[in-house]
C-alpha cells in the first residue's frame, strides 16, 4: 500500500480525502496538510461521519507552509508519502513540485501554477513554470501529472479519446463547462474567489489558425444545446487546458467555453470597474496597505459552505471535430454531475466533486504502476481508457454523443 499526502484543506481536498478513504486498500495512510490543522481535522471528521471511524483512523492532519519546499519535503519524508496530491492554492504548485523533486514522491495537481504578482501571463502558460522543470523530473525519475482535475484533466482525456478512437484528423477542440446548479447565496464563486476572479480579469487566449488569439472576457458568446442541462450560453474564456492541448494538437483550433449567468457578469463587471479585483496593493486613508482582491475574497462565502443548499447539475465535456475516412465527423464526450448527490456522498458541492475525484483516480493509476511514468506529463499524454474506467467506477461516468446517438463510454 502507498502512503499519500494531500496538500490543501478546501472543498476539493475534502472530496479527495473522502475518495482516498474509499480506497484505503491502495493508499494505506492518508495525510492531509494545510497552514493550520483545523480544516484538516474537519475533513477527517467528515470522513468519520460518512465512512466510519476505521476509515478516519487512517487519516492524519498536519500543519505546513506549502510555500516552503523544504518544509513540504520534510513532511513527505516524515509521513512516508510516495504520492502527493496538490489541491491547495495554485500559488504553491511549484513549491510543492520542488518538494517532490527533493524526495522522489509522485506529484499530481489539478490546475496551472500562478505567480501571485502576475495575472494572465504570456502563453503558453505552462511554459512559464511547469515545463521548465520537465527535464529535472525526467532526470530524477519523478512522476508529475499536471492538471488532473476535470477541466483541466478529464476533458483532456476526452480529447485524446476522440483523437485516438473516433477521428483520423482533429480540426477543432471545444471544451464546454456549464454549471446549471443554484445555491442560496446572493453571490458566491464555486472555487477560491481569488483564483476565480484572476482567471477572468486578464486576456482571453485561444489557439486558432495555428496561433494565439486574444479577446476580452465576455466578448465572444455561443449558445450550446447540451445533454441534461439543455440550451445554455457560454463565453470564450482563457483556461489551462488550452495551453497544453494546443501543443499536442497544433493544427487544431482549441477553445474553452464557460457558462455565466447575467447576475455573475453584472457583479463581476461592477467589482472590476471599481478596481476591487486588482491584485495590486492600495493604501487606505488610515495608512493600511490592502490588496483589493483579497478583501473581496475575505467577504465572500467560502465555496465549501455552498454545498448544503446546492441543487442542480453540471455538464462538462469536449466537442472534437475532424475527419474520419475523409468525411466530416464530430464527437462530444461529457459528464453530468449532480450537486445534491455529491453532497450526500462526500459533503461537497458538485464543482468540488468533479475537481476532486479525478486526481484520486490518477493517484490510483500511479500506485498501480499504469501511470507511474517517471516524467512530467499532461493527462492527454497518457492512455485515457484506464483513467475514464476508474472515474466511471468512482462516480464520474462519461458519455459520448456521435452520429446523433448518446451512449455510455464503455470499457474495452
Amino acid at each position: 500500500m502507498t502512503n499519500l499526502l494531500i496538500i490543501g484543506a478546501g472543498g476539493v481536498a475534502q472530496v479527495v480525502a473522502h475518495k482516498c478513504a474509499q480506497h484505503l486498500d491502495a493508499f494505506g495512510e492518508v495525510h492531509i496538510a494545510s497552514r493550520r490543522t483545523g480544516k484538516c481535522d474537519a475533513i477527517i471528521a467528515s470522513v468519520r461521519d460518512k465512512a466510519g471511524p476505521d476509515a478516519a483512523a487512517r487519516l492524519r492532519a498536519h500543519a505546513v507552509d506549502a510555500t516552503d519546499s523544504s518544509a513540504v519535503a520534510r513532511l513527505i519524508e516524515t509521513t512516508g508519502a510516495r504520492i502527493v496530491i496538490n489541491v491547495a492554492s495554485a500559488f504553491v504548485n511549484m513549491h510543492v513540485l520542488e518538494a517532490c523533486l527533493m524526495t522522489g514522491a509522485a506529484y499530481i495537481d489539478t490546475a496551472i501554477h500562478e505567480d501571485p504578482a502576475k495575472v494572465c501571463e504570456t502563453p503558453p502558460w505552462y511554459g512559464n513554470h511547469e515545463w521548465k522543470r520537465a527535464e529535472r523530473c525526467a532526470q530524477a525519475g519523478v512522476t508529475a501529472i499536471l492538471g488532473a482535475g476535470f477541466d483541466p484533466g478529464v476533458v483532456n482525456a476526452y480529447a485524446r479519446l476522440a483523437a485516438d478512437e473516433h477521428l483520423d484528423e482533429v480540426r477543432s477542440i471545444d471544451i464546454v463547462d456549464i454549471n446549471a446548479g443554484k445555491h442560496d447565496r446572493w453571490f458566491a464563486t464555486n472555487f477560491d474567489p481569488e483564483i476565480n476572479f484572476r482567471e477572468f480579469t486578464g486576456t482571453v487566449y485561444s489557439w486558432q489558425g495555428g496561433a494565439w488569439q486574444s479577446n476580452r472576457m465576455f466578448e465572444v458568446a455561443r449558445d450550446w444545446d447540451l445533454p441534461v442541462v439543455g440550451r445554455q450560453k457560454a463565453y470564450l474564456t482563457g483556461h489551462d487546458e488550452v495551453h497544453s492541448l494546443s501543443r499536442r494538437f497544433p493544427d487544431a483550433d482549441v477553445r474553452f467555453w464557460m457558462g455565466f449567468g447575467d447576475h455573475y457578469i453584472n457583479v463581476f463587471t461592477v467589482l472590476k470597474n471599481l478596481g476591487l479585483l486588482s491584485e495590486k496593493p492600495v493604501r487606505t486613508a488610515e495608512g493600511q496597505e490592502v490588496v483589493p482582491l483579497k478583501v473581496v475574497k475575505a467577504v465572500l462565502p467560502d465555496p465549501a459552505s455552498l454545498a448544503p443548499a446546492y441543487e442542480g447539475k453540471t455538464c462538462i465535456g469536449t466537442l472534437v471535430r475532424g475527419t474520419r475516412n475523409g468525411e466530416e465527423r464530430e464527437v462530444f464526450v461529457y459528464n453530468v454531475a449532480d450537486h445534491r448527490e455529491a453532497y450526500e456522498e462526500v459533503g461537497a458541492q458538485g464543482i468540488s466533486y468533479t475537481a476532486g475525484v479525478p486526481p484520486v483516480a490518477a493517484a490510483l493509476l500511479v500506485a498501480s504502476g499504469e501511470w507511474d511514468i517517471r516524467r512530467m506529463a499532461h493527462v492527454e499524454d497518457l492512455p485515457p481508457r484506464p483513467f475514464l474506467a476508474r472515474l466511471d467506477r468512482m462516480g464520474l461516468p462519461s458519455r459520448i454523443v456521435e452520429d446523433g446517438r448518446d451512449s455510455a463510454v464503455r470499457a474495452r
